[in-house]
């Protein structure tokens, strides 16, 4: 019984790993899309991909890359969609968080 105990734990670990690398990757990704978009003619970052990252748990890189560099912040649906993306994120991290270790 404590070794299933052990390994959802690991995988939960495993998960929250995955979930800090997705954000800093989105983190990343905000600079590269603000660096590039002060070069002419230099290739962007769409912002449906920024959505897609955010979706895929990068939620909170995106949100404080947005702040930080200053970059998507007055585009309203970034503004109210990626914190709601967040809440999605969290609530799906917190949903796997009770299955696996409760």
């Amino acid at each position: 019984m404590s070794m299933f105990y052990l390994s959802n734990l690991n995988l939960f670990n495993f998960l929250i790993g995955f979930f800090v690398l997705l954000n800093l990757i989105s983190f990343l990704v905000m600079l590269s899309d603000k660096v590039s978009s002060s070069q002419l003619g230099a290739r962007r970052i769409s912002e449906g991909k920024m959505f897609f990252l955010a979706a895929c748990f990068g939620s909170l890189g995106v949100y404080v890359g947005m702040f930080i560099f200053h970059h998507k912040t007055r585009k309203g649906y970034f503004l109210i969609g990626i914190p709601l993306l967040f809440l999605e994120n969290a609530a799906t991290l917190y949903l796997i968080y009770l299955l696996l270790i409760k």
